[in-house]
């Protein structure tokens, strides 16, 4: 099955910015729709930005404006650009297909917004 590993999270200043990767061990970014998704203690996973395969996308209101989603299928790569960070952004970041389509969550990357 396919692996997914996100990396690129850390801790950053209000107003500060990250960019996360998400690399898939197979060819999935031209098959599948795909997300971004984010869990913050004690809440639901949400879903924060999407990319169809034709290339379209879609975000979530709190973060629509502030983040970018982009891909490179050549190296099976999936990117977040994240600009203006806020405290609300900290939570663990996932990437997977969207909608879920079975394939295993990885590990996510920890992004924490603070002063």
């Amino acid at each position: 099955q396919v692996q997914l590993v996100e990396s690129g999270g850390g801790l950053v200043q209000p107003g500060g910015s990250l960019r996360l990767s998400c690399a898939a061990s197979g060819n999935i970014f031209s098959i599948y729709a795909m997300g971004w998704y984010r869990q913050a203690p004690g809440k639901q996973r949400e879903l924060v930005a999407i990319m169809e395969t034709d290339g379209s996308t879609n975000y979530a209101q709190p973060v629509k404006g502030r983040f970018t989603i982009s891909k490179d299928n050549g190296k099976n790569t999936m990117y977040l650009q994240m600009n203006s960070l806020k405290p609300d952004d900290t939570a663990v970041y996932y990437c997977n297909t969207s909608p879920f389509r079975g394939i295993n969550w990885g590990r996510g990357t920890q992004v924490t917004v603070s002063s």
